[in-house]
């Protein structure tokens, strides 16, 4: 255990699916602290109590009881809160507390690729125009510009990370084939990105150890694929029937999902291999799905 001085301390804002996977890996190497927010009583319950996480409650109605104490050790700040119309709540409510910040290291800020909106199919990289066409990639490239300005203003040591569709054991293809909600919709020569959280965690730290503050990094897989191959081979892998090809016209889809097919673009991920040294661990949805698979499986054992 290294002393006290040499001690990082992780604040999420936002204490979900990517901070829990963060927070577990940085907890293995034994001179991290983490805290973070919620908006929900019994899960900063479960946070305080069975993982040992400073937990506080924070949401557009209620800030930080006391940011400048709770937040006054923090090292490293990961902002994954949901933007609103807006902007990022957190950056709106306590975005001039953490620029008053003495021990910050790094802040990231998790965008997504939204933020370039459709390009019929074509290639971007991080020096594409901005141009959303939803109102979620409205809301994030305005809380990227923000988040930005707060750099520019006070020099936060601001990175901001533009994600791919996150997926990973308990959280992919698998469950929704599991469910029985699955479909395969063609709707031809769409594709899209995805990043498993352990490529999405490892370039986080890889960050973390190399700072370059105002840098904005794609975080995506080598292969744009589309959505009806990912769920056929969630099917094989799970010996399931493998549901008809709907075309996406005769598509009887929610809003959200409507948006989705609205977006057709291919991620460069060549700065974070370059910059960062990253070595994708999953590069394509087959070898990320299989891991999933292998990983639901043993902890499957371990339950039983």
């Amino acid at each position: 255990m290294s002393d006290n001085s040499d001690r990082n301390k992780l604040f999420c804002f936002g204490f979900g699916y990517v901070c829990d996977y963060l927070a577990y890996s940085l907890k293995q190497t034994g001179n991290w602290d983490i805290a973070g927010t919620t908006r929900n009583n019994e899960k900063r319950r479960i946070l305080r109590n069975n993982r040992k996480i400073e937990a506080y409650l924070f949401n557009n109605e209620q800030p930080l009881a006391d940011p400048l104490y709770f937040l006054e050790d923090a090292t490293h700040i990961l902002v994954s809160t949901p933007p609103n119309d807006k902007g990022d709540p957190t950056f709106l409510i306590h975005g001039e507390d953490i620029a008053k910040l003495k021990n910050l290291k790094w802040i990231g800020y998790l965008s997504t690729i939204g933020v370039y909106g459709d390009r019929n199919g074509g290639w971007v990289d991080e020096d594409s125009e901005i141009r959303p066409n939803s109102k979620r990639g409205s809301r994030r490239a305005k809380s990227e510009q923000q988040w930005l300005s707060l750099h520019k203003e006070y020099n936060l040591p601001l990175h901001i990370f533009r994600l791919a569709g996150i997926y990973g054991p308990g959280r992919s293809a698998l469950d929704t084939v599991k469910t029985g909600a699955a479909r395969r919709v063609d709707k031809p020569g769409h594709a899209f990105n995805r990043i498993h959280i352990d490529d999405l965690v490892n370039i986080l730290i890889a960050s973390m150890k190399n700072p370059n503050p105002g840098n904005i990094y794609n975080i995506a897989d080598d292969r744009a694929t589309p959505s009806h191959e990912v769920i056929e081979y969630a099917c094989n892998l799970l010996n399931i029937d493998v549901p008809p090809l709907l075309p996406y016209s005769e598509a009887d889809l929610a809003p959200i999902a409507r948006s989705f097919y609205k977006d057709n673009k291919r991620v460069h991920n060549d700065k974070i291999k370059k910059e960062l040294g990253i070595k994708l661990l999953y590069p394509d949805y087959k070898s990320g799905l299989e891991s999933c698979l292998i990983a639901e499986q043993k902890q499957a054992k371990q339950n039983n």
